[in-house]
């Protein structure tokens, strides 16, 4: 006997809108800071090479660009692909990269002030800068309070699952710390400079202070666990990111303090400079020696392409930017020459990068569902209680 079909509800026979974003998630937010950085710090680079300062400005437009339109993607995703986005979210490998909005917002501002102006101006620049610092700054702060709340209290995380990727959301406030001083100049002097002046110092001790709570259990995963899956090999370079960033936000508090503080305050940020940022710019390349080994190995037992090669880009920008405030602080022309040979390797990273991403865009690989990665740790899942 045929008995008529029930119909279907309006919910499951509507089609699902916007169906290419579905599973674009907030790491893809690192091509923003990936590519605002090579402007960055290319811009500061030692002597005079022709047509690099447009360069700068052309890679900073692309950065505002490609921010606009992930803007516009992920509100899109979050609109037609909620379960996904709170899948994100109950995802200890996925939560993490919420800190990628906040730096992505803040790279493109520092950039604004940087190279942008050359283009638009320096109110528009300073004002779009204060925009997104503002942004980015809150979403850092939200990011660095919240990843880690679901990570205790939602998630559950095997002990072979720590990853550098767990830095990320800390690192958020080191960005607004190492950009806040850009805009120091453009406010009155007195007050208004030393608050943020004194503001972003406080951003830089909490997100030190959280890096080195959380690196410690990182290495210690790399050293008792072996190495990382093929695919997450490239985010050991996560881990210069905050060292970079560190370095280089000290150099930009005694850029400004001048301005800004007594001077007594400001010979402090001046010795600050040299006595922080040489050593841990030391630290930082021994890491980046043994971050490239390890992706040596990983290249040659067969890693391929994935959104984590942006990894290699924006922390070793940090390194680029770092050493360019070492080399003013110090005088110093070995880092001049540090400078130079770490933003070839950028240059470099970012072209191989945004070549691979381009072409994963146009077969559609990039943007199809995500398959689990041979010997990756198993996904965490939401606690039940």
């Amino acid at each position: 006997m045929v008995t008529a079909a029930q119909p279907l509800s309006p919910a499951a026979t509507r089609p699902r809108r916007a169906p290419a974003v579905r599973h674009l998630g907030p790491n893809w937010y690192a091509c923003v800071m990936g590519t605002a950085i090579v402007g960055t710090a290319g811009s500061a680079l030692p002597g005079h090479v022709p047509g690099l300062r447009a360069a700068c400005v052309a890679v900073w437009v692309l950065s505002l660009v490609l921010l606009a339109v992930l803007l516009v993607a992920r509100s899109l995703h979050w609109r037609h692909h909620r379960d996904q986005a709170r899948a994100h979210l109950l995802d200890p490998a996925a939560a993490p990269f919420y800190g990628c909005l906040a730096m992505a917002l803040l790279a493109v501002g520092g950039g604004a002030v940087t190279v942008g102006r050359d283009w638009i101006g320096t109110p528009a620049a300073v004002a779009l800068a204060t925009v997104l610092f503002t942004a980015g700054t809150v979403i850092g702060l939200t990011a660095a309070v919240a990843v880690p709340y679901l990570m205790a209290v939602r998630h559950r995380i095997e002990p072979g699952q720590a990853s550098p990727v767990w830095l990320l959301p800390l690192v958020a406030p080191m960005v607004s710390a190492a950009v806040g001083p850009l805009l120091v100049p453009h406010l009155p002097p007195g007050q208004p400079r030393q608050t943020l002046l004194f503001a972003c110092v406080a951003l830089f001790g909490l997100s030190l202070l959280a890096t080195l709570v959380t690196l410690p259990v990182v290495f210690a995963r790399l050293i008792t666990g072996g190495p990382l899956p093929l695919a997450l090999t490239p985010t050991l370079f996560l881990v210069l990111g905050p060292l970079g960033q560190s370095t280089t936000a000290v150099g930009k508090f005694a850029d400004v303090a001048p301005g800004a503080v007594p001077a007594s305050y400001g010979e402090g940020f001046g010795v600050l400079a040299v006595l922080y940022g040489v050593p841990v710019m030391g630290f930082a390349l021994l890491w980046l020696c043994l971050a490239t080994a390890h992706v040596v190995r990983a290249r040659r037992q067969g890693m391929g392409f994935s959104m984590t090669w942006w990894s290699f880009t924006f922390p070793v920008g940090t390194c680029v930017t770092g050493a360019e405030a070492l080399a003013r602080h110090t005088g110093l022309a070995v880092y001049d020459g540090l400078t130079v040979v770490l933003y070839v390797v950028l240059v470099a990273a970012w072209a191989t990068a945004a070549v691979h991403t381009a072409r994963g865009l146009v077969s559609g690989a990039l943007l199809a569902g995500p398959r689990p990665a041979t010997g990756a740790p198993r996904p965490g899942t939401a606690r039940t209680r």
